[in-house]
């Protein structure tokens, strides 16, 4: 070995092993540090939430129904003879009292022509067989006449009188015959098409034909059928009287475009049908627009007569365990089970009968992924933030 290289190797040595021992004494130094900090608590999971409050609920229960018309109007002939003429086009808007056709009307006017002459005759009489009256009552005092002259006389006033009251009789049903032949609109509305035409010859009586026919269209009715719990729960249970029916709000919704109306329950029927189990109810809409036509197929949504005071919840916020519904509530930022009663479902939401009270906080969302007792820190919305504050 070279004695000129063993100071080099000697000052090699006493680094490394300086190297070492510092590297093994911050080593049971980081050790011993770790063994005295006590291990962190779990972080909390974010979790959206919301407080729930007691609030009027309406209970809407869905329908199908179908659209009437509230007045609707088959126009046949009172009367016989010749269509004449026709005044209106098809689909029509008519008001009442408008003229829609004309029966030929030279026979009905020589009638009250005719009956006119026969009442003056009568008239005439009368006022001959009055004078003659009279005088028989001047002479009967002084038996200058006979009984049966003077009881002739008085027949024949009573005679005249009631042959003036027949002939009246014939005049106005003449004037009537007359008046039918003119036909009019009896109601206001959206008139059909004319089912005979001009020239065609139209009988009266049990047969005669349909001419047209007309709808009101200012108001509209829908007929439903309501089962028999819904009835005796929400409308009998609720609403006491006809007037409390009335103000039963009930929604209208067409399946074409999802057009919504909002109306009333005009009725119930007066029993319920014990083969469909159900009772047959219409409600009133306006119509102004004349957008809904009767036969049309419709959505009904009924609501209950008065609002009662409840707790909703978002569907999604409620788990099913087995048969039994529950619901996580935050209690000092952990997860509480609750096991809920439900009840109706309206619009997305829930009632909740049982299991919550007035400002418990619940877990809205993302329940599949949380158990109970688990540190979650519970996120509400922007305007549920705003709400709390004021």
């Amino acid at each position: 070995m070279n004695l000129k290289s063993t100071p080099l190797i000697l000052t090699t040595v006493s680094a490394l092993a300086l190297g070492v021992g510092g590297y093994m004494y911050i080593n049971a130094h980081n050790a011993h540090a770790s063994e005295e900090q006590p291990a962190s608590a779990p972080q909390a999971i974010p979790v959206a939430a919301q407080k729930v409050n007691t609030q009027p609920i309406s209970i809407w229960k869905e329908f199908s129904g179908r659209l009437r018309a509230v007045d609707s109007v088959a126009i046949r002939p009172q009367v016989s003879g010749t269509l004449q003429e026709i005044n209106f086009t098809d689909g029509q808007m008519v008001k009442k009292g408008d003229a829609l056709m004309i029966i030929n009307p030279r026979e009905f006017e020589a009638n009250v022509l005719q009956a006119q002459a026969e009442l003056t005759a009568a008239e005439n009489e009368v006022r001959l067989a009055e004078k003659d009256y009279k005088r028989a009552q001047g002479l009967i005092k002084t038996k200058a006449i006979s009984q049966k002259i003077y009881d002739e006389r008085y027949s024949a006033s009573l005679i005249a009188k009631a042959n003036e009251k027949a002939a009246s009789a014939k005049l106005e049903r003449a004037k009537i015959d007359l008046d039918y032949a003119n036909i009019t609109a009896p109601i206001s509305g959206r008139i059909s098409r004319a089912e005979i035409t001009e020239g065609n010859l139209v009988e009266a009586g049990p047969n005669a034909p349909v001419l047209t026919t007309i709808v009101s269209n200012d108001k509209i009715y829908a007929d439903f059928d309501v089962d028999e719990q819904t009835y005796l729960k929400y409308i009998r249970g609720q609403a006491k009287n006809i007037s409390s029916e009335n103000k039963i709000p009930v929604r209208l919704i067409l399946q074409s475009d999802q057009s919504e109306y909002n109306g009333f329950i005009h009725s119930f029927d007066n029993r319920i049908d014990t083969a469909s189990g159900t009772i047959r109810a219409r409600a009133l809409f306006s119509n102004k627009d004349s957008a809904l036509l009767p036969g049309m197929y419709a959505i009904i949504k009924m609501g209950s007569p008065v609002a009662l005071e409840g707790l909703l919840v978002p569907e999604r916020a409620i788990g099913t365990n087995q048969d039994r519904k529950f619901i996580y509530t935050v209690e000092n930022n952990t997860v509480a089970y609750r096991p809920i009663e439900i009840g109706e479902s309206i619009e997305g939401m829930r009632i909740v009968n049982s299991g919550l009270k007035d400002g418990d906080v619940i877990i809205t969302d993302g329940i599949i992924r949380l158990r109970p007792g688990m540190n979650v820190s519970p996120q509400f919305s922007e305007e549920e933030k705003s709400a709390q504050m004021q």
